[in-house]
């Protein structure tokens, strides 16, 4: 069975890359590469939606029966601290975790829960604008846009 988490026919990377770019990653800042991590960071650099650390774990126990919940957890910190993922706090849900480390929105159901990317919308008048109205130097930014999703809207 395969996981909806894990969409193969949507990968971004090769195995082999995703797994070179993690080791460089954790190496970098002092964390070992595993077996485990690796499998962790497979799932969710193939995801397309954002999942959290359960829905990881559920779909790395296909492959690796015997890994923990802890384990997938820290891995994740991990990976977070190493720049290689984000974690997202949206909404009062549990936090979700994203491969893509560069600036981007996400946009979230407020029926279902799920979350996708926002590509393409440049804020850059925005942040200035804000920067400007409040005197502050904008460094990092949050936007989390509501809506429904195409299925809970049908």
């Amino acid at each position: 069975m395969t996981s909806p988490v894990a969409d193969t026919s949507l990968q971004r990377r090769t195995p082999e890359e995703l797994e070179a770019e993690l080791r460089e990653a954790l190496e970098a800042e002092g964390h070992r590469f595993t077996a485990q991590r690796a499998a962790v960071y497979g799932v969710l650099g193939t995801s397309r939606s954002h999942p959290t650390a359960d829905e990881i774990f559920t779909s790395v126990r296909e492959t690796l029966p015997d890994i923990s919940l802890a384990t997938v957890y820290k891995a994740l910190e991990a990976f977070v601290s190493s720049g290689v993922a984000r974690k997202l706090t949206l909404g009062e849900g549990p936090a979700r975790y994203d491969y893509r480390t560069e600036e981007h929105e996400h946009v979230r159901c407020v029926s279902c829960g799920r979350v996708a990317d926002v590509d393409g919308v440049d804020l850059t008048a925005c942040l200035e604008a804000a920067g400007r109205k409040t005197d502050f130097e904008v460094v990092e930014h949050r936007l989390e846009l509501l809506g429904h999703c195409p299925r809970c809207r049908n």
